[in-house]
């Protein structure tokens, strides 16, 4: 996937956090650590640096939610930080984001923190993180 089309895909999922620009993933595409992974209709891009992984975004084409493409792109992102020797990972969601937080729970993400305010929605509405974490079993096989 091109900057664009992660930009546009992104624009198609998310007003709160704000999506991101074509120039910020061309920018992030090029910075250490950063790696994208992709299944038809998604996207996930993580970072890892030294033994801490960071899940900095995950998008899916509204027309293609509840077919399994999230929870591929999840469990693509563990196995990928495993072979990057990641401890533990983390990952920020807004608290709204019901069917995320759902997601990270069913795949064993754990609700660690709260950053208050956040986000903040279009209107200017202010919305807490919920600050998630993952240990990486088999880290150090």
């Amino acid at each position: 996937m091109t900057p664009e089309t992660l930009a546009h895909l992104h624009a198609a999922c998310f007003t709160t956090p704000r999506p991101w620009s074509q120039a910020e993933f061309d920018s992030l595409l090029d910075a250490r650590g950063v790696f994208l992974l992709t299944e038809p209709g998604g996207f996930l891009m993580g970072r890892v640096i030294a033994d801490e992984a960071e899940l900095l975004t995950l998008a899916v084409d509204p027309n293609r939610r509840r077919t399994g493409i999230a929870r591929a792109l999840v469990g693509a992102f563990h196995e990928e930080v495993k072979t990057r020797k990641a401890q533990t990972a983390f990952l920020e969601v807004a608290e709204d984001n019901t069917a995320a937080r759902a997601l990270y729970l069913a795949t064993g993400w754990i609700e660690s923190g709260r950053r208050k305010a956040y986000y903040h929605a279009p209107d200017g509405t202010p919305h807490d993180a919920i600050i998630m974490v993952l240990p990486i079993d088999g880290a150090q096989d």
